[in-house]
């Protein structure tokens, strides 16, 4: 094995026998005459740790002057609505000088980062995280004039569709008591729906947006890939995050004009329909008819509209249940390392046993 050695900082509080500290919980043991090594390569570790969390990491800016936070606090049982529908209520107002949201009122999804504003996350595993920054969909909706009202409950670390798995409590359907709101932007598509705000911003991995959307009975638009940053939910590259940095810059797009323009002609423009996406058994007959209803009526605008056929498609549910609910509980739950680290160190200790 080649091992590189470095020196070692006069301060490093790495003593000898702490790696055998280290490893004896997992029943190993470290031979007495490679010790040296250990400790040097633990001590080195730990400087390389020190020197990396020395480095300045960028934060984007949270312009505090222009949109102070008022009044941010956790919602009284009297101060909620739907159950648990809000996470933080606080008021940000939006630009003085209005823009195209002006007027407008809304809520976050609380794992969008406000300066100064706890994250719960759905979940009590571990503490309130507060950030430092905004996301930079807080400072372009700020920006555009609209005034933020607080953040909305979300499902435990976003892993549900449901509306009952936040550490907070349930978030209930604001059209029927008792019913879900679905998730994981649970709280958010209630406020909307509920007429409390007028828009809401969450995030869609895997239905967030579209699933309480459509349990709620409001619009939900999950954006193409690639299109907004991960560093907040607005169209365009924000200089940070490098996943999108082939979208176009803000305010370079015509997508409101386009929406407000009086053609009906969606000449040019190809669609496809998932056959897979209708042609199952637990499907509902009613939704089958609107979303088939939906493309006709594309195609009678003059798009293009072809069947396509995504065989794996059907492997969807089950492969996301296996990855959502087997392993991410395990790793949220801190199992999912632990039994790694159990299944090697079994292997390890098989042939002594």
């Amino acid at each position: 094995m080649s091992v590189l050695f470095t020196s070692i900082s006069e301060n490093n509080p790495v003593k000898r026998g702490d790696a055998e500290e280290l490893v004896a919980p997992f029943g190993l043991t470290i031979d007495p005459s490679e010790s040296a090594d250990f400790h040097t390569l633990l001590a080195a570790l730990h400087d390389c740790a020190e020197s990396v969390d020395a480095v300045s990491g960028y934060q984007p800016g949270s312009d505090q002057v222009t949109y102070p936070r008022q009044g941010i606090r956790r919602p009284t049982r009297e101060g909620q609505i739907f159950g648990q529908a809000w996470a933080h209520k606080f008021l940000i107002r939006g630009n003085p000088n209005g823009g195209v949201l002006a007027g407008k009122t809304l809520s976050l999804k609380d794992v969008i980062a406000v300066a100064g504003v706890p994250q719960l996350m759905g979940s009590d595993i571990i503490p309130s995280w507060t950030p430092s920054s905004d996301a930079t969909v807080v400072t372009r909706v700020l920006h555009a004039g609209a005034d933020i009202h607080g953040t909305s409950t979300c499902e435990n670390y976003c892993h549900s569709t449901s509306s009952f798995t936040s550490a907070q409590g349930k978030v209930e359907n604001p059209h029927a008591r008792g019913y879900s709101a679905g998730g994981s932007t649970s709280g958010g598509a209630a406020l909307v729906a509920g007429g409390v705000v007028d828009l809401t911003i969450g995030g869609d991995q895997g239905g967030s947006i579209r699933v309480p959307a459509s349990f709620c009975g409001c619009v939900g638009l999950k954006p193409t890939y690639g299109r907004v940053p991960y560093t907040g939910v607005s169209s365009g590259y924000d200089g940070i995050d490098d996943r999108s940095v082939s979208s176009p810059l803000p305010g370079s797009t015509s997508f409101a004009s386009a929406l407000q323009s009086s053609s009906d002609s969606l000449r040019g423009v190809r669609m496809g329909v998932l056959t897979e996406g209708s042609n199952h058994d637990f499907i509902s007959p009613i939704v089958k008819h609107s979303v088939l209803a939906a493309a006709s009526k594309f195609a009678k605008l003059g798009a293009t509209v072809e069947q396509v056929s995504l065989p794996e498609h059907l492997n969807g549910p089950a492969i996301w249940t296996v990855q959502q609910r087997i392993s991410g509980a395990q790793t949220l739950l801190g199992l999912k390392t632990i039994s790694i680290y159990q299944e090697r160190l079994d292997q390890w200790t098989l042939p002594h046993a």
